[in-house]
């Protein structure tokens, strides 16, 4: 495999990438030029929508080819064409044989949630100052504990002291991460739905795995009240969503929400203001987590 390296502005990106793909590129994937300086862009979108932007104002457009001579040709070709004016070609290069496996391991270490709750995947040993530890390997369903929405929710399970005799609901569990963390701050009686049933599947396995007791189905397995609902999903389902989750929590319960971008807290507020009154409670990287006690 070879890589085509291109650095473009934001305007050419798009059309770019079309020509790679014509041009028979196995992959192309867009980075910003810029990342981990003090000119790096955050760009947030959420899936099924336009994205914010096409790409940052210098971004690094990389091509993956099979063999070298058709990264070449493809090089060639481009910077004959008018819509190239402003891009560069950074250089060609081989991929490395990699042991894709270790690799994937080496991107997952454990993440810290507090002081003393860590997210492990079964590969690693648990630091020394864990004291709760949620065992969970990436996998196919959303939540392995890096992204800032997972660890806030985390978070606040872990804040709340001890969850004796809970009944607690997490909807949209993805890899079941919440439900498994109330059952490690004591939560007794769990349902995790969602409507992926590989998100189902997942949850089921990781509850084995870190030998906690709950119950996943797909979303109607959510029946009555619960102390404790979680819902960490996206603003746009959220606010759908907002009488049916607002329904599950019992008088005095709690509302957790989660997937919801700084600049959309007031559209949150609004959406829930005839059910509950929502907080903003923490903020991480452009995330917010709203809650309400009910």
């Amino acid at each position: 495999m070879f890589e085509l390296r291109l650095m473009a502005p934001e305007d050419r990106v798009e059309t770019l990438s079309d020509a790679l793909d014509a041009l028979d590129a196995l992959s192309v994937s867009v980075e910003d030029a810029d990342a981990q300086t003090d000119a790096e862009q955050a760009l947030f979108g959420e899936p099924g929508m336009p994205p914010p932007k096409e790409g940052w104002q210098r971004s690094r457009v990389i091509a993956l080819f099979p063999d070298e001579a058709l990264a070449k040709e493809a090089a060639s070709v481009l910077a004959l064409q008018d819509f190239f004016e402003g891009c560069e070609v950074l250089g060609i290069a081989s991929v490395p044989e990699q042991d894709w496996v270790r690799l994937t391991q080496s991107q997952f270490a454990p993440v810290e949630i507090t002081p003393e709750f860590w997210i492990v995947p079964t590969w690693h040993e648990p630091p020394a100052q864990a004291r709760q530890v949620i065992r969970l390997d990436p996998g196919l369903a959303f939540g392995t504990g890096t992204h800032p929405t997972t660890r806030m929710c985390l978070r606040w399970i872990a804040t709340q002291g001890v969850l004796g005799n809970q009944r607690v609901l997490d909807y949209g569990c993805g890899s079941g991460i919440l439900a498994i963390g109330a059952a490690k701050f004591g939560a007794t009686d769990i349902d995790a739905v969602d409507i992926d049933e590989a998100a189902v599947s997942s949850t089921v396995l990781n509850a084995e795995a870190n030998a906690v007791q709950l119950k996943a189905g797909l979303p109607e397995a959510a029946k009555g009240e619960y102390d404790t609902v979680l819902a960490n999903i996206l603003a746009t389902p959220l606010k759908v969503l907002a009488p049916l989750l607002r329904s599950h929590v019992k008088a005095g319960g709690s509302l957790v929400l989660a997937g919801i971008l700084a600049r959309q807290a007031d559209e949150l507020k609004e959406a829930y203001a005839p059910y509950a009154k929502l907080e903003v409670s923490d903020t991480e990287d452009g995330w917010i987590l709203m809650t309400a006690r009910c």
